[in-house]
């Protein structure tokens, strides 16, 4: 039978698992800032909102976000230039050259959905039948419909499919909006 004896340094101990678990510490640190920046950049290289030719294109995955943010602060907004596929829809307060151009935002797991839009303006808005889905090129400006309201005034117009993602879901949560970029 062997017996070995072994003597351990209680403060020696301590200090190499002590710097053991700050390396590990730092190692996270590390490598999660690095994945920030790199998310970062990656975000303002190849992200759907960012602007082509000065105008931000709305997706489905986007939408309620940043109909959420533009409605939230109108005035960083006013001038932007957007592009983004709804469908007509009409309600029976708004005058002849206006309509919403929509999406059907999922409130519940059973599909119950609402309706939700930018309230938009054209002059031949009477040329686009109610459930038509088009898409529209427009900028947004401040109006007024029952208070303030962004208002996003049509240059391009186009009748187009129904797209694949049909329906939108509520803002996340996450969601930050900056003034600078959709």
């Amino acid at each position: 039978m062997f017996v070995y004896n072994l003597k351990i340094n209680g403060s020696k101990t301590f200090k190499y698992i002590f710097i053991s678990i700050v390396l590990v510490i730092l190692i996270i640190v590390a490598a999660a800032i690095i994945r920030i920046f790199i998310g970062a950049s990656n975000a303002s290289q190849n992200s759907p909102c960012s602007p082509m030719n000065g105008v931000s294109q709305i997706s489905a995955k986007n939408y309620t976000n940043i109909l959420k943010a533009v409605h939230d602060n109108i005035d960083n907004y006013v001038g932007l230039k957007i592009k983004f596929t709804g469908y007509v829809y009409r309600v029976p307060d708004l005058n002849k050259n206006q309509f919403i151009l929509s999406r059907n935002m999922i409130i519940s797991s059973d599909y119950k959905y609402v309706v939700v839009g930018f309230l938009s303006e054209y002059d031949k808005a009477l040329d686009f039948k109610d459930g038509s889905w088009v898409e529209a090129t427009g900028e947004i400006y401040k109006g007024n419909y029952h208070g303030d309201m962004p208002i996003l005034k049509i240059t391009e117009i186009k009748n187009t499919n129904c797209p694949n993602e049909e329906y939108v879901y509520p803002p996340d949560e996450s969601y930050i909006p900056t003034d600078s970029l959709l």
